[in-house]
């Protein structure tokens, strides 16, 4: 049963509920965790933010470690470290919060690499649909964690064991996944160290680091910007619930349709022109009469919810077996994460300095741009893949051309 597309498929989204659920339940609780650690609130910011260059650097590790494993059993490896990451930030103090939290970031960036590296070894044909849907699983599992957090941390009777309890899912998906690791057979790969550093892979780094600081861009500054406008808290909430929920439908159907009609460069420009729109529109007309801030918002989310997925799907396609894979979306995640660290903290500081917000959502143009030039450099077609014209679809049902 082991071997069946489904069980495996099955196991990549319990896994994937995992890898942002653990971080995403940390930001609501920071006022317990200020209050009773004594921290600033730089210093509990930078926690998390810690947490995004640990996940940085276990994309850029991940596949030296899936040379070496195979994706399969490093990201069950990087799964227990998630898991050990949330039980150590259960013991409440300042220190054992950063290193867990840094933990927690290390195995999720290593994870991710290695869910580029079995979507491409098992799914050839169907990584759009499969891609789109473990960024689903991560955006559910976000939302839920975000939202049960307080709950939760009445329940349990303060912020420390509510961080904690993300160990036992993470534990539950490892459960579920080791067997597979042990049952279904190795996959050979040909891999070559030039992978990473390939013309394909610093586009693709492009591109990821376009898309990953205008998520992160706006996740960090659309409520603070708003606000600045004269929206009330609630309102800013809200909004960002609203470009939250308009991300679900474009992971989900964006990348399936790309893969379907094998034009990714028309769906990835698609994507980038809703987002570029929405922020143009926020920054030049924040309120236009009669649909208000909404449209942009939901342009927003929309072209931000298919931007990340489209990126790893082009990824699985392109590339030659899954420890090519898994280096090429090391560097190409790596580099992202490192944009979705640095890109908020710099608006920060322009925001500061210049006592408004144009110059930071100038920043989100500028990575619009970079990514729209990445787009354009990677296309439908990559000339160093000439010899790899055709990709099996390894679990069963034919032959799909790339």
């Amino acid at each position: 049963m082991s071997r069946r597309p489904w069980v495996i498929a099955l196991g990549l989204l319990v896994v994937a509920l995992n890898l942002r659920a653990a971080l995403a339940g940390y930001p609501p609780l920071l006022p317990m965790v200020r209050a009773e650690l004594g921290l600033s609130s730089g210093l509990a910011g930078a926690i998390q933010a810690g947490a995004v260059l640990a996940m940085a650097a276990g994309s850029f590790g991940g596949a030296v470690v899936v040379a070496r494993l195979g994706a399969e059993r490093t990201l069950g490896a990087s799964v227990a470290v998630l898991a050990a990451g949330c039980l150590l930030r259960g013991v409440p103090t300042g220190v054992t919060l950063a290193l867990g939290t840094a933990v927690v970031g290390l195995g999720i960036g290593t994870a991710g690499v290695c869910l580029a590296g079995v979507v491409r070894a098992r799914f050839a044909a169907r990584a759009g649909a499969l891609t789109g849907g473990y960024v689903t699983a991560m955006m559910v599992g976000a939302t839920v964690a975000s939202a049960i957090a307080v709950p939760l941390s009445g329940v349990f009777g303060g912020w420390s064991p509510t961080v904690a309890v993300w160990t036992v899912p993470a534990l539950l998906a490892l459960a579920l996944w080791l067997p597979l690791t042990r049952r279904i057979p190795p996959v050979t790969t040909t891999a070559r160290s030039a992978a990473r550093w390939s013309r394909f892979a610093r586009r693709g780094a492009c591109y990821m680091a376009g898309t990953s600081l205008l998520v992160y861009g706006w996740m960090t500054w659309l409520p603070p910007y708003y606000q600045s406008l004269g929206a009330s808290p609630r309102l800013a909430g809200v909004l960002l619930a609203v470009w939250s929920i308009a991300q679900v439908p474009a992971a989900l159907l964006v990348p399936a349709l790309a893969e379907r009609r094998k034009r990714w460069r028309f769906w990835a420009s698609l994507s980038l022109a809703s987002v570029a729109v929405g922020t143009a529109g926020a920054l030049v007309l924040p309120m236009p009469p009669l649909v208000g801030p909404w449209l942009w918002v939901a342009l927003i989310g929309f072209g931000s919810g298919a931007g990340f997925p489209l990126g790893l799907a082009v990824i699985a396609w392109r590339s030659r077996d899954s420890a090519s894979g898994a280096a090429t979306s090391g560097l190409a995640m790596g580099v992202g994460y490192l944009a979705a660290g640095f890109g908020p903290l710099v608006m920060g500081l322009l925001v500061d300095v210049t006592g408004g917000y144009p110059a930071a959502i100038a920043v989100l143009l500028l990575a619009a741009l970079a990514q729209a030039l990445a787009i354009v450099g990677i296309g439908d077609h990559d000339p160093d893949l000439d010899e790899v014209v055709t990709v099996a679809k390894t679990s069963g049902g034919g032959i799909t051309t790339r």
